[in-house]
């Protein structure tokens, strides 16, 4: 059931994964997490940058809750190396505590499990008070014990 529009999303939308295109740009690149998180996450115009500089590997999405722009995320995507790395992934500050990220997370898995070679969904995270590092610990992600840039890598296994 969809929203009206002006109507904010509801806690059980519809989550889906869109491409970004030419008219939904823009409000994907306002989303922003809340002040306390920005150390944890570049802004979406950072994002979108790199993943047209790294076009090869890049897949990103625009995260919807019925038709309402909720997040972003982008997912480092080699088949051929069998390296599927979740690369960037946030919720707008306005939209956290509504399972939207836990779903959305979901949804990234499915995608990566239909992914030839597919083993494994790897990520990074930087450490800290407030880390996103439990929140993917409850989705069956486990920390690996290795360390990128200062950032904790967990993975999980698919």
């Amino acid at each position: 059931m969809s929203n009206p529009p002006d109507t904010p999303p509801t806690r059980d939308a519809a989550l889906t994964l869109r491409e970004i295109t030419t008219e939904t740009l823009r409000t994907i690149l306002n989303l922003a997490v809340a002040d306390d998180q920005k150390h944890f996450v570049a802004p979406n115009a950072v994002s979108v940058a790199e993943a047209y500089f790294a076009r090869e590997h890049a897949w990103f999405r625009a995260i919807y809750a019925d038709e309402t722009p909720v997040g972003f995320l982008m997912l480092y995507d080699d088949p051929e190396k069998a390296v599927y790395y979740l690369w960037r992934f946030m919720i707008d500050a306005r939209y956290q505590g509504l399972g939207y990220g836990r779903r959305a997370i979901q949804l990234l898995i499915d995608h990566v499990k239909g992914r030839p070679n597919a083993h494994e969904l790897k990520l990074s995270c930087v450490p800290g008070e407030h880390s996103p590092g439990a929140f993917y610990e409850r989705l069956g992600f486990v920390f690996t014990g290795e360390e990128e840039e200062g950032e904790l890598v967990m993975r999980l296994s698919l």
